[in-house]
C-alpha cells in the first residue's frame, strides 16, 4: 500500500463498488516479467502466495457517494504493479480500514510483520479486498473491516461502535476508505489485550501495536493515506 499524489479526503455515506469481468492489460502484456518478480519475491519470503485480489478503477464521488468498479487479479500482478511504481494509473487498490479510537482519544494501528508484503508498516486493520468480500455482485468493505478487525486484533462485532458514514483518502494508487470505529477501553489496555491475541496465532500479520495520541506520534512508517486521515482527525 503507498501512494503518490496529495491526499484528497472525501467524507462519503454510501459505497456502490461493483464487481465486473475486466482483464487487465498490464497484467496480461507483462505476464513473464510478474511471474519472475513474484517468484523473487517468495524466495525472500516464503509464507507469500499469490491469491486472487480485487483493485478498481473509475472511482467517481458525488452526493455523499462513491462509485467504482473492481474487477479480479492475481497478487502477483497487484504486487508487480505496486513494486514497480504504479505503471497503470487507471487502477487503483481500494481497501478499508478500521481507525480504532480508544476511550482515551488514542488510535490504535498495527505494525505488519516481516513475512508480509508490507512488512514494518504501519496502519489500521486493513486488507486488500478478495473474492470473499463479493456480496450480491458488489465489494462489501463494510464486511471486509470487520474481517480484518477481527483477524487482526480480536475485536469482534459489538465491541466497538461504528461511524455510520466513511472518510474516503485517495491518493491515486491507493483510495483508503476509512471507517472510525470507538472502542469505551484506554489505550493502553486494549494494547495489551490485542498482544495478548497476536502471542497466542502461530504466525499473526502484526507484529507490534502503536498508539497514536498525536501529530507527534506520526512516522514515516505510515502511509500518507494514513497520516492524512490522522492529521485531519487531531485538527478536528
Amino acid at each position: 500500500m503507498s501512494d503518490t499524489k496529495p491526499p484528497v479526503i472525501q467524507r462519503v455515506s454510501a459505497l456502490d463498488l461493483v464487481v465486473e469481468a475486466w482483464t487487465w492489460p498490464f497484467a496480461e502484456a507483462r505476464r513473464a516479467e510478474i511471474s519472475a518478480h513474484f517468484a523473487d519475491k517468495q524466495r525472500e519470503k516464503p509464507a507469500m502466495w499469490n491469491g486472487r485480489v480485487l483493485l478498481g478503477r473509475n472511482p467517481v464521488f458525488s452526493d455523499g457517494r462513491l462509485s467504482a468498479s473492481y474487477f479480479e487479479t492475481d497478487f502477483a500482478s497487484f504486487l508487480a504493479w505496486r513494486d514497480w511504481g504504479f505503471p497503470d494509473p487507471s487502477v487503483f487498490n481500494g481497501f478499508g480500514m478500521g481507525a480504532l479510537r480508544c476511550a482515551d482519544g488514542a488510535f490504535v494501528l498495527g505494525e505488519m510483520g516481516q513475512h508480509t508484503s508490507n512488512a514494518g508498516r504501519i496502519y489500521f486493520p486493513s486488507g486488500t479486498p478478495d473474492l470473499g468480500d463479493i456480496r450480491d455482485g458488489a465489494v462489501d468493505i463494510s464486511g471486509s473491516v470487520v474481517r480484518e478487525l477481527e483477524e487482526e486484533t480480536g475485536l469482534a462485532p459489538g465491541e466497538y461502535d461504528s461511524e455510520p458514514h466513511w472518510h474516503c483518502v485517495y491518493t491515486g494508487p491507493a483510495l483508503a476508505m476509512i471507517r472510525l470505529l470507538r472502542v469505551d477501553i484506554p489505550g493502553e489496555n486494549l494494547r495489551e489485550r490485542i498482544e495478548r491475541n497476536l502471542a497466542a496465532q502461530d504466525q499473526p500479520e502484526l507484529t507490534a501495536i502503536h498508539l497514536v495520541r498525536g501529530t507527534r506520534d506520526l512516522t514515516a512508517a505510515m502511509p500518507r493515506f494514513v497520516t492524512a486521515f490522522l492529521e485531519a482527525q487531531f485538527a478536528a
